[in-house]
């Protein structure tokens, strides 16, 4: 009798003790889903996403190659997804404006469309940032904007290596207009390597330096083509290297930084969709392989084009991954260029 009053004894205790670990358990699940916004518990759940309408943060204005490809992306995704896709456009300070605004929303229905050039720079712009690198999780890649080094055709000048030549037999001489981000880190790195003296002249407005290039008040601009395309067209600017690891079918005699013999002008122009922190893998991938089917269409393609864009799609991995070589360049242009002041 006693030995059986010992195992209820003791089987009470163990029972005890599984109720208590179940309870432990079941407190620790729902503390760790508290902390996890409910859009990231449940990967499975991207199959039904979306549930509402769908919201685009460009870091650019109306009418720029950004907004115009996220406008193209958007109407398409919409009737995919059967939702509404709205663009929203937050210019200013760098991308900082449209990066906040993102980051602030914390909702897998709002995405950042933008080029990673308008962040991949920020450690070297700015002390103190509202944000950290893990905010910003790619999800596709969408296109490739096409960078370009245009002078003004009155110099008569057909090459990079022929610019290049100027600029050293007339130090201090020649004026350059560079878009700010990326494009200028690369451009100063380029007047470094190749013992150039140009002095930059600093615009509100990068069109108008376009218009100033035209007319020789500035002797080289690096810039998207876009901006370049009208000069160039009317013959006043000429356009003597673009910037991609590859020459571009828009521009296809137009050769490579690399190739003119100036590797360090090389930088490509990525843009693509961001997601929040704590996307699921599931949900980023599905979106990115719809972005990337849209981005693949011809006829995008052929819109893409006349804003100087290539469709270069691509999904969350590729994206990541081109992003990461980007920093990986910008950290070798810092440490070429010294301390940089910064805001």
């Amino acid at each position: 009798m006693n030995l059986n009053m010992n195992l209820d004894m003791s089987l009470n205790m163990s029972m005890t003790k599984l109720r208590s670990a179940a309870l432990i358990a079941a407190l620790a699940a729902g503390l760790a889903c508290a902390a996890t916004p409910s859009w990231a518990q449940a990967p499975s759940a991207a199959q039904a996403w979306p549930q509402r309408p769908v919201k685009f943060i460009v870091t650019l204005g109306p009418g720029s190659g950004a907004d115009i490809g996220a406008r193209l992306l958007a109407d398409r995704l919409a009737a995919r997804w059967g939702k509404p896709v709205v663009i929203e456009n937050r210019p200013g300070a760098d991308g900082l404006v449209a990066i906040q605004a993102f980051v602030n929303a914390a909702d897998d229905h709002t995405l950042l469309f933008t080029p990673a050039g308008s962040f991949t720079v920020h450690p070297l712009q700015y002390s103190k940032l509202p944000y950290v690198p893990e905010d910003l999780v790619p999800i596709a890649r969408v296109s490739n904007t096409i960078i370009a080094v245009g002078v003004p055709a009155s110099l008569k000048i057909g090459t990079l290596a022929d610019f290049a030549k100027l600029a050293r037999a007339e130090p201090g001489k020649l004026n350059a207009a560079v878009v700010s981000g990326i494009t200028e880190f690369t451009f100063d790195y380029f007047v470094k390597t190749a013992g150039l003296g140009i002095a930059k002249v600093p615009y509100r407005d990068i069109v108008q330096a376009a218009t100033d290039l035209s007319e020789s008040r500035v002797q080289v601009m690096m810039s998207s083509y876009a901006i370049l395309q009208p000069h160039a067209l009317a013959g006043r600017v000429k356009v003597i290297a673009v910037t991609g690891h590859e020459r571009t079918t828009i521009l296809p005699d137009i050769p490579t930084a690399n190739e003119s013999g100036f590797p360090a002008l090389e930088v490509e122009g990525l843009v693509g969709l961001f997601g929040p922190r704590g996307m699921s893998n599931e949900l980023r991938a599905r979106i990115g392989a719809d972005a990337a089917a849209v981005a693949a269409d011809p006829t995008i393609a052929e819109r893409l084009a006349a804003t100087a864009q290539v469709p270069n799609p691509g999904g969350p991995a590729e994206f990541a991954a081109a992003i990461e070589r980007q920093r990986a360049q910008i950290a070798v242009i810092a440490q070429a260029l010294g301390p940089i002041p910064k805001q």
